[in-house]
């Protein structure tokens, strides 16, 4: 009996070890803000592409690091953001910080409805010369949310 309960302890050990791992790796819950524009932009994805099943965090990763030719200069969403959301990037253009992408670092991201539709419009627009769908909206910010 009592090799059986040193077995379940190392059992339960890793089930809580794999637990906190899962919620070390995404180290956010998304605002209610987010889950809420998330919502919107399903029902927009729906309307758009009748096969839209959800948003998927490797799109998003794909479209943040697609490179694209911009004014003669190879540009992706990594040139200002760099390709680590949880540090601090630098506007090409301006040169100020931007401050890390990642709201398990940065608790304001994320948070601000009317931050993020400008902030998606004005950087689909820099990098890829559009407005980006909802779908590509939805990837990107679960993307984001989940580094």
């Amino acid at each position: 009996m009592m090799k059986q309960s040193g077995i379940l302890l190392a059992g339960k050990r890793k089930v809580m070890l794999v637990s906190l791992m899962a919620s070390l790796s995404y180290g956010y819950e998304p605002s209610g803000v987010l889950k809420g524009y998330l919502e919107e932009l399903k029902v927009e994805a729906k309307k758009q592409n009748k096969e839209f099943k959800d948003f998927d965090s490797n799109r998003g990763k794909e479209i943040f690091f697609t490179k694209k030719i911009v004014d003669g200069k190879e540009i992706s969403c990594v040139t200002c953001h760099s390709n680590n959301l949880r540090t601090s990037g630098i506007n090409s253009k301006t040169n100020k910080v931007i401050e890390p992408l990642s709201p398990s670092v940065n608790k304001t991201r994320l948070t601000d409805l009317k931050e993020m539709k400008k902030w998606l419009k004005r950087n689909f627009n820099d990098v890829y010369k559009r407005e980006g769908t909802a779908q590509e909206k939805g990837d990107v910010l679960t993307f984001i949310y989940k580094n």
